[in-house]
């Protein structure tokens, strides 16, 4: 038996609003990201967030940020230092940033989200720090090096950057990240610019595919594939996540060569491959990466998250032609996983490396 449940939202201070009823939903616990009222109001439902994130799970609108203490550790922070955060998301990591370098510190951070980060923003501002001790800008992290220079000439002592997404751009499915729930086709970390990954498939043929494929994903079915989403995209053009996720599935099961494989593994590949094409991730990156060096004071710092073998080579290669160019002073031997303990705690900390 099916149960609908609704609950009446709290009324306002003056009493005069009439009390409103949040969205009903099927069964007994809400399943769709815009049903999931407590969590999108972590303020009011402290207890139920708790659980969720005691399950292991992040809390829908929410990011948990990954290896704090391990980043703290690395970065080593100071009062009155100039910090800045690349990648600003849910705020995370520059709460702890933010917090390290008072008094008399400054944080400087950039995110090209333009929906999530006037909400992250507020946060930072609501922690009662120095209004001129935080400056927020919306830009993509490619362009840090002009920020830095502009907000601090002499560099900054420590910098961070959170590569790939953030849970509010992956749980949310009208942003077309993910293909757990249906959505648009989207993937557009700044939804106003650029072309949606259903306009990107429209204007590549199958060498150029398989080419993003093979390259963003290191998907071994490249060409299959890459006719496959084509093929069908000509027959009735791919706006939906699931729609997607459909035909890769139903190609996965006709091609695959790897028993142990499983079929949501090649969806994540190819939607990580269109993600990274449509944003120009690896451009972004290789921008940052040269200009990193004008970004930091003598003896700065910077840690760096990567989340896949694409991103990590990248940073691996800068680094170690900076130490071998004098560059660079020092860099870590190896590479930095998170703890087994937050990987139970928080299965999306499972990829990362820093």
């Amino acid at each position: 038996m099916k149960v609908v449940m609704s609950e009446l939202e709290a009324q306002s201070d003056s009493g005069s609003e009439k009390p409103r009823r949040r969205p009903r939903y099927q069964g007994t616990h809400p399943r769709q990201f815009g049903e999931k009222y407590k969590e999108h109001q972590p303020e009011r439902y402290a207890d139920d967030v708790a659980k969720v994130v005691a399950s292991g799970k992040t809390p829908a609108g929410t990011h948990r940020p990954i290896m704090i203490a391990e980043i703290l550790a690395v970065l080593a922070p100071q009062p009155g230092e100039i910090a800045v955060d690349c990648t600003l998301g849910y705020g995370g990591h520059a709460r702890e940033l933010f917090a390290a370098v008072q008094p008399q510190g400054r944080l400087l951070a950039i995110d090209a989200d333009p929906l999530e980060l006037p909400k992250t923003e507020a946060r930072l501002r609501g922690l009662g720090y120095p209004a001129e001790s935080l400056v927020v800008r919306r830009m993509n992290y490619a362009g840090v090096a002009q920020f830095i220079a502009t907000e601090s000439p002499d560099g900054a002592d420590v910098l961070l950057a959170d590569l790939g997404l953030s849970s509010m751009q992956i749980d949310d499915p009208s942003r077309g990240f993910t293909f757990k729930s249906d959505g648009p086709l989207d993937m557009r970390m700044n939804p106003a610019r650029g072309l949606s990954a259903s306009q990107l498939l429209s204007k590549l043929d199958e060498t150029e595919l398989a080419g993003l494929l093979e390259k963003n994903a290191d998907e071994p079915q490249a060409i299959e594939f890459a006719d496959a989403i084509l093929n069908a995209h000509a027959r009735q053009p791919l706006t939906t996540t699931q729609g997607l996720a459909e035909v890769v599935r139903t190609a996965f099961a006709r091609t695959r060569h790897i028993s142990t494989e499983t079929a949501d593994g090649a969806v994540r590949r190819v939607f990580q491959a269109l993600r990274i094409a449509v944003n120009d991730e690896f451009g972004a990156l290789d921008m940052f990466l040269r200009n990193l060096p004008f970004c930091l004071k003598p003896g700065g710092r910077v840690a760096i998250l990567t989340f896949h073998s694409g991103e990590d080579r990248r940073v691996k290669i800068a680094f170690k032609n900076g130490l071998r160019d004098g560059v660079f002073t020092a860099i870590s031997e190896e590479v930095t996983r998170a703890s087994m303990e937050e990987q139970r705690s928080n299965p999306r900390s499972v990829p990362t490396k820093v």
